[in-house]
């Protein structure tokens, strides 16, 4: 490594949930490499898109840095593995993109002459070990403005939202979009039970519209995605509403939809949001922190979260527009995703600020 490079890694459970693993992927393959030398630290190989991650050509190291927290008099020397790990790769910033609450990997870099850093995706904060986490380490990423609640006496904390490639995510204009009949709506979603789905095929219910259709993408091979498939039947949507499961490159999908809904109970920063913003879909999101944030600035694309009525109400709106006043408000969310949520602007916070950590 040359001296005057900055050695950074950025670690991750693995690649099987795609939100995080992309951004963690835009970010390896668009930092600055006469500047940082990047590596990789996961726990496996799982997940398709484990193979984008190995074509980047940069150092994968598969190690595990969480350990359990009792017994607490042998957790030093659980720790001591990764600890020792990081000291002789001599890395400068251990980045962690792990979803947890746990904070053993922070203890681990504690130990050394490294500087741990955590971006903070989600809104939870419902524990000690959150607190504990923030506690060892040296600098906190946040992705909303009202993260920054969690931590009042934290000086090293820093907003840096997530960013979309608007040149990757671009609506094509095809000969099947132009001559479609039915109005198309979808979601993108890891399918949990604070995704809130049924929100929406309740709302598609109470319209009875039959050529109103929503398409699922998400991996549909779990109790949840049986529980909304069974709902489905329940609710007499076999017609309208296709489990599409997973995919890595959902812009096919996009293309040919109307309207984007994200109806979480609780969310960050949505990167699928983003996606479908940067591919000049409208949107309807759920009125809670991580979404008002992205949609600050257009409050009637937002619901009250749980409020299917609400959310029928809104589809019904869009429903009822012209192609032409959709494409308007199409153009207005791409704009938005280039002014504020671009990955050019989120590459250049994160090197910034890692340059900033290297000199204190």
């Amino acid at each position: 490594m040359e001296k005057n490079k900055l050695k950074i890694l950025l670690t991750i459970s693995n690649f099987e949930s795609s939100g995080s693993g992309k951004v963690l992927y835009d970010l390896a393959k668009h930092l600055d490499k006469s500047k940082f030398e990047v590596e990789i630290a996961c726990k496996n190989s799982k997940g398709n898109f484990f193979n984008e991650v190995k074509s980047l050509n940069l150092p994968i190291h598969f190690i595990n840095f969480n350990q359990p927290y009792q017994p607490y008099y042998s957790l030093f020397s659980r720790v001591r593995p990764f600890k020792d790990f990081v000291k002789r790769n001599k890395y400068d910033i251990i980045h962690s993109w792990y979803w947890s609450s746990d904070w053993t990997e922070a203890l681990a870099v504690c130990l050394t002459r490294s500087k741990f850093v955590y971006t903070k995706k989600s809104m939870s904060w419902g524990n000690i070990h959150w607190k504990i986490k923030s506690y060892f380490s040296y600098f906190i990423i946040t992705t909303n403005l009202e993260m920054k609640n969690f931590f009042p006496n934290k000086r090293n904390v820093a907003l840096i939202p997530f960013g979309v490639n608007t040149d990757y995510f671009k609506k094509q204009e095809t000969e099947s979009s132009a001559n479609k009949h039915s109005f198309n709506i979808i979601t993108v979603a890891n399918l949990v039970p604070v995704k809130a789905i049924e929100d929406i095929l309740k709302a598609l219910q109470l319209i009875d519209i039959q050529d109103v259709k929503l398409k699922i993408v998400g991996d549909d091979q779990n109790e949840y995605a049986e529980y909304l498939k069974k709902l489905v039947v329940e609710l007499k949507l076999e017609e309208q509403v296709k489990f599409l499961g997973k995919y890595n490159d959902v812009r096919p999908f996009q293309n040919e939809s109307d309207l984007y809904i994200i109806s979480s109970q609780r969310e960050g920063l949505p990167v699928a949001l983003l996606e479908a913003m940067s591919m000049r879909l409208p949107v309807l999101g759920s009125d809670i922190p991580g979404i008002r944030y992205v949609l600050n600035d257009f409050e009637d694309l937002l619901f009250e979260q749980g409020n299917y009525k609400q959310l029928a109400d809104k589809i019904i709106y869009f429903y009822k527009m012209s192609i032409q006043e959709r494409n308007v408000i199409g153009q207005k969310m791409r704009k938005h995703c280039e002014d504020y949520f671009s990955l050019k602007k989120f590459i250049e916070r994160h090197e910034e600020l890692y340059l900033k950590i290297a000199k204190k």
